[in-house]
């Protein structure tokens, strides 16, 4: 396995000054973003895609600091119901294949994106209980407007030999195991999941169980090392449904964590352990959202502790056994 990390927290630094810090520490991958609400600071889609001499400084500026590109990240919504809204995110994610593409990246990382209730729909509707039936109707139609979507796009992946890696994320339709597992049976193998343990934690999905899950379906295709601190004070009293804003730190019921201040060492060690199980053995992305630190220090104390907890090496031969 191989740390990386997901740069968004280094937009102050130059692509180049990303790669030194980040390589100064350990680190041997990245997931630059190239468009939605990751941005591009580090990675104009634009200045790349069939640019052969733009392409060529990238690989030649990645091999001078040892480091590849794990995925190429474009979250946005290819659902929404604003077309305009809808047609950009769209654009984002079938040039961010075409140019993963060109890279020889494996995978591009996104989320499924969310369509209104109904076709009369304005506004991005989760949907979280099956009553009363409106709502059960309006999911269904979501699941028919997503696999339309989806089923091209994933043959569009096909096409350039690209995985799409989704993140499942609440506010969006696939946004825990079963629904990724539904998408990825219903379009093909390309589609898979962007596996990021912060938004299971707070819903009360055991990890380790989804690790097992989606990855006894090959369905995992990327993985954000990200942590998340459920706080049963506040929890207790108004659930884990929690509307409060991020920087109300004190007030909310959870907060994303640095790797290790949400769940201790143990866990990411059995985490890690979990994803050799199922046959992951490619880079954990570091993705750091810490309101309690800075970027920097966040993202040291997280690769110090998955330094302590990953595999460097191939499984051997259980020779006891003999």
């Amino acid at each position: 396995m191989e740390i990386g990390v997901h740069t968004p927290p280094l937009s102050d630094e130059s692509l180049e000054g990303a790669l030194s810090y980040l390589s100064e520490h350990g680190v041997g991958a990245i997931e630059p973003g190239v468009g939605g609400h990751p941005g591009d600071d580090h990675l104009v889609r634009a200045e790349y895609l069939d640019d052969d001499d733009a392409q060529a400084e990238l690989h030649e500026l990645l091999e001078t600091y040892e480091m590849r590109i794990s995925a190429l990240a474009t979250h946005n919504n290819p659902l929404h119901p604003d077309d305009e809204r809808a047609s950009a995110a769209d654009t984002e994610l079938r040039e961010a294949i075409e140019l993963a593409s060109q890279l020889d990246i494996g995978t591009v990382t996104c989320f499924s994106g969310l369509p209104a209730g109904g076709p009369d729909d304005e506004v991005p509707n989760w949907i979280t209980a099956p009553w009363p039936p409106e709502h059960a109707d309006a999911l269904e139609y979501q699941w028919e407007v997503a696999l339309e979507y989806w089923g091209d796009l994933a043959e569009f992946a096909a096409d350039h030999g690209v995985d799409v890696a989704i993140e499942m994320h609440p506010n969006m339709l696939v946004y825990e195991p079963s629904g990724m597992a539904r998408l990825r049976e219903e379009t093909n193998d390309r589609i898979g999941a962007n596996f990021d343990p912060s938004h299971l934690y707070w819903q009360g999905i055991s990890v380790t169980d989804a690790i097992r899950f989606l990855g006894g379906r090959d369905a995992i295709h990327h993985f954000h090392a990200k942590d998340t601190r459920v706080y049963e004070e506040q929890a207790r009293l108004k659930g884990v449904l929690d509307t409060t804003a991020y920087d109300d730190e004190i007030d909310r019921s959870w907060l994303f964590r640095s790797v290790g201040y949400g769940h201790d060492e143990s866990h990411w060690k059995d985490l890690v352990s979990t994803l050799r199980m199922v046959g992951y053995d490619d880079v954990l992305s570091i993705e750091h959202e810490d309101s309690l630190t800075s970027s920097r220090e966040g993202l040291e104390k997280a690769i110090e502790l998955l330094h302590r907890a990953v595999f460097e090496t191939e499984p051997g031969e259980a020779y006891w056994t003999d």
